[in-house]
């Protein structure tokens, strides 16, 4: 998988998951909105992800990562509670989050190793 469609599955599922929360709540909490908002962004991100522009990728690393660590804190409040599906929402952002994070990592591995080669076939 290439990093731009991870980071685009993960951008939609912390939209999707963010309303279905807010909306599938008796008494919503705005903080529901908050993986939205990142969601959002990254979808804004993602042309540039896709062209591999080196700035736009790190912005949506930087974000993805803010966003994983920022949900657990939600992940021990649901578990807590033994809202079984609020777990299951906050476990899936962070699992895309990971996910995205791993194909990002993997993809600036492979540019730095493409990189390497050249150089070593240029000076050879």
């Amino acid at each position: 998988m290439k990093a731009h469609t991870a980071n685009l599955i993960n951008a939609l599922v912390l939209v999707g998951f963010g309303l279905w929360a807010w909306f599938g709540s008796a008494e919503p909490s705005k903080t529901a909105l908050i993986p939205v908002g990142f969601g959002v962004v990254l979808v804004f991100l993602h042309p540039g992800v896709k062209k591999e522009d080196k700035i736009i990728a790190h912005v949506a690393v930087l974000l993805t990562l803010v966003i994983f660590v920022a949900l657990f804190k939600p992940l021990s409040g649901a578990a807590g509670r033994g809202d079984g599906l609020a777990v299951f929402r906050v476990a899936a952002m962070m699992a895309t989050s990971l996910l995205a994070l791993f194909f990002f990592v993997k993809s600036f591995v492979d540019v730095r190793r493409a990189r390497r080669q050249k150089a070593q076939q240029s000076g050879a």
